[in-house]
C-alpha cells in the first residue's frame, strides 16, 4: 500500500498519458476501514480528443462534466461519484475476513450512458478443497456475482449498458481437469496424520519409473508440462470453464483467444512461466451487459492479455479495445 501513491503519481506525470487531460482516479487505501475497506482502484483516464464526458453523481442523481485530474483515496465509502460496496461477511462464512466487493461508477459520453464497474470476488482457500468438486468456492463466487449484479440493475437508477471488468478468481473445473492431464495415473495421498487432514496428492505414471506428473498441495499445483496451459492459448481447457455459464442470460463475454491470466510467476525473468501455486485459469475477465455486448461487436474490438511476455505480477490485466461504428 505503500507505493501506490508514488504509481499513480508516476502515471499522472508520465509523457505516455500527457494527451489525457481530465482523469479519475479511486482507490480503496483506507485498509483499517474493515467494514469497507475492498483493495480496489479505478483509474479512468480520458483523451483530450473527447469533447465533453459527464460523470453521474448517485447521490445528486445528476451529470458532472468531467474536468480536471482528481485522485480519491480516502473515504471513498462517502464518496457520490462512486458506488463501492464490500461483500457481507455471510457470503463467505468460513473466512475471518474479506476484502471483495466492488467498484461501480456511471458515465455519459456522446449521448450513451454506461456503468463501469471494477469487481473482486473471492478466491478458491486450497487446491486440497478445490480439486474435490463440488467445494464452496465457486458458490461464494456465484452468490457474490449475482448480488453485484442485482445491484447495478435494481430500481433506484436509470438500468443503462454495463461492463464488469477485474479479477473474478473463477477457476476451471479443477477436478476434471485433474481427470483430463492424469487419466491413467496412480494416485498417491499423503496425510498429516489425521485420516482426514490430506497433506499432499501425488499423481504418478505407472511405468516410466513412476514419474511425477502432478503434485497438489494447499498453496501448491504443480504439474510436470506447463505447455498444456499455453499451448493454442489454453482453448482445449475453455471446456473446463463454466463458472460463469450461470449468469449467460444476464452478461456476455468476447470470445477468449489468450491464454489464462492467473497464476504467473512474479520473477522479473520468468515473463511467460505459470506459478506452481494454482490450477492456471481464466480469473481475470471483462463481461458486459448484452446491450453493451450489441454496441461492441458492431465495431472492430480487441479482448486480449497484456504484458505477454512480461512480468505484470501473479495476474496478467485483461483489456478490451473496441472503436464505435457511430
Amino acid at each position: 500500500m505503500v507505493h501506490v501513491d508514488k504509481f499513480v503519481i508516476n502515471i499522472l506525470s508520465s509523457k505516455e498519458m500527457r494527451e489525457y487531460d481530465r482523469v479519475r482516479v479511486y482507490i480503496d487505501e483506507d485498509f483499517t476501514a474493515h467494514n469497507h475497506f475492498t483493495a480496489l482502484g479505478s483509474m479512468y483516464f480520458l483523451h483530450e480528443s473527447i469533447q465533453a464526458i459527464y460523470q453521474f453523481d448517485f447521490k445528486a442523481q445528476n451529470y458532472k462534466e468531467v474536468v480536471g485530474k482528481e485522485v480519491h483515496t480516502t473515504c471513498l465509502q462517502n464518496n457520490s461519484m462512486i458506488e463501492k460496496e464490500r461483500f457481507a461477511q455471510d457470503f463467505w462464512p468460513e473466512f475471518k475476513w474479506s476484502r471483495k466487493g466492488y467498484i461501480r461508477t456511471r458515465w455519459r459520453l456522446q449521448n450513451r450512458t454506461f456503468d463501469l464497474v471494477n469487481i473482486h470476488l473471492f478466491h478458491d482457500a486450497s487446491n486440497l478443497i478445490a480439486w474435490k468438486s463440488p467445494s464452496t468456492f465457486p458458490g461464494n463466487r456465484r452468490k457474490a456475482l449475482g448480488h453485484v449484479l442485482s445491484r447495478i440493475t435494481d430500481a433506484r437508477y436509470e438500468k443503462v449498458p454495463f461492463l464488469i471488468f477485474g479479477d473474478f478468481n473463477v477457476r476451471l473445473d479443477t477436478q476434471r481437469v485433474v481427470e483430463t492431464l492424469c487419466s491413467t495415473a496412480s494416485v498417491e495421498t499423503i496425510l498429516n496424520g489425521d485420516a482426514e487432514d490430506v497433506k499432499k496428492v501425488i499423481f504418478q505414471e505407472q511405468g516410466n519409473d513412476h514419474k511425477v506428473l502432478l503434485r497438489i498441495e494447499s498453496k501448491t499445483f504443480d504439474y510436470f508440462d506447463q505447455d498444456v496451459f499455453r499451448q493454442n492459448n489454453g482453448k482445449a481447457l475453455l471446456e473446463f470453464d463454466r463458472e460463469l455459464a450461470t449468469f449467460f442470460d444476464e452478461i456476455c463475454e468476447l470470445d477468449i483467444e489468450f491464454p489464462p491470466s492467473y497464476p504467473y510467476s512474479e520473477v522479473n525473468t520468468e515473463g511467460t512461466q505459470y506459478a506452481n501455486t494454482r490450477c492456471p485459469a481464466w480469473c481475470d475477465r471483462i463481461l458486459m451487459s448484452p446491450s453493451a455486448n450489441e454496441v461492441v461487436i458492431k465495431g472492430r474490438y480487441v479482448y486480449d492479455l497484456m504484458g505477454l511476455s512480461v512480468c505484470m505480477g501473479d495476474h496478467k490485466p485483461v483489456f478490451l479495445y473496441f472503436q464505435l461504428t457511430d
